[in-house]
C-alpha cells in the first residue's frame, strides 16, 4: 500500500493519521502534499475545534524514509534541498494554524517524525512510547525544526543529550520534563488527544485562537512589547461575541454554548 494521510473527523476534531505500511509510517512527498489542504480545511470549518496528528498501526512516525535517502545522494543536492521544502512548508503550517493541534503518539516519534509532535500544541503518549532524534546515528543533522523544538522544549543538557548521542527518551521521562501532557496507558493516546480536543472544544474558539498567538509570540518578544500584545488580544476578546456568551454563562451558572 502507498504511503497516504487519512484524514477523519471525531466528534470537536480533524484527525490527521500518517499510514506508510511497513516503513512505520515513514515521510514521504505524497504525505506532505495531502497535509497544507487538511490543514487548510480545518483552519476553515468552524465545527473543527482542534487536529489531531498520530500514526497508523500502533506507531507515529518513523521520519525519513533511509532508503529514499540513500537514493538521494546519487541526485543532486538540490533534489534534498527541495525534499526538505516541502517538510519545511508543511511546519510552518503546523506553526501558523489558528487552532490547536495535538500529537497523539505510541511506538514511536523518530527523527522528523518528532520534529511533527513538537510543532503541536500538546502532546498525549503511550506510556511505552519513545522519542528520538537519531539523525547523529546515520551522520546527519536535524531537519524539520528538531533541533529548534528540542532546545526550547528541554533543559540545554537534555537536549544536548537527545541530538549528540541519538538517544532515545521514553514518555515518562518527557512527562517529568513537561513535554508530554498527557501520559497513558499503550493504545489510548488518541482518546487522550480527542479527550483534551473535546475540553478546547467547550471554550471560546476566538479565545483560543489569540491564546496561541500570544504563546508563540511569547518565544521571541520583549516583555514591553508582549504587553501590547497581550493588551490588544484581551480587548479584541472582551468585545468579541464570544467573551458575551461566555460572561454571561458564568454569572447565570450555566454552560456556554459557542
Amino acid at each position: 500500500m502507498a504511503a497516504e494521510l487519512l484524514v477523519t473527523v471525531a466528534g470537536p476534531a480533524l484527525v490527521l493519521t500518517l499510514s506508510n505500511p511497513g516503513l512505520r509510517n515513514a515521510l514521504s512527498p505524497e504525505m506532505y502534499a495531502a497535509f497544507l489542504p487538511a490543514l487548510e480545511r480545518a483552519a476553515a470549518e468552524p465545527s473543527i475545534r482542534a487536529v489531531i496528528l498520530t500514526g497508523a498501526d500502533g506507531f507515529f512516525c518513523a521520519g525519513g524514509n533511509l532508503n529514499r535517502l540513500q537514493g538521494n545522494r546519487a541526485q543532486p543536492p538540490e533534489v534534498q534541498k527541495a525534499s526538505i521544502e516541502q517538510l519545511h512548508a508543511l511546519c510552518r503550517a503546523l506553526a501558523a494554524h489558528p487552532k490547536p493541534l495535538i500529537a497523539a503518539v505510541e511506538g514511536a516519534a523518530a527523527g522528523a517524525g518528532m520534529s511533527l509532535a513538537l510543532g503541536c500544541d500538546l502532546i498525549a503518549a503511550g506510556r511505552s512510547s519513545k522519542f528520538v532524534m537519531s539523525y547523529v546515528k546515520v551522520g546527519l543533522s536535524p531537519d524539520g525544526g528538531g533541533s529548534w523544538f528540542v532546545t526550547r522544549a528541554l533543559p540545554r543538557q537534555s537536549a544536548a543529550q537527545m541530538l549528540l548521542t541519538g538517544e532515545p527518551f521514553d514518555a515518562p521521562k518527557l512527562e517529568r520534563l513537561g513535554l508530554v501532557n498527557a501520559l497513558v496507558d499503550d493504545g489510548k493516546a488518541l482518546d487522550a488527544a480527542l479527550a483534551i480536543a473535546e475540553r478546547i472544544a467547550e471554550l471560546s474558539p476566538h479565545a483560543v485562537t489569540r491564546i496561541k498567538r500570544l504563546i508563540a509570540g511569547a518565544a521571541t518578544a520583549g516583555l514591553d512589547e508582549h504587553f501590547d500584545t497581550e493588551r490588544d488580544a484581551f480587548v479584541a476578546c472582551l468585545h468579541h461575541p464570544d467573551a458575551g456568551e461566555a460572561i454571561d454563562a458564568f454569572l447565570t451558572k450555566r454552560a456556554a454554548r459557542f
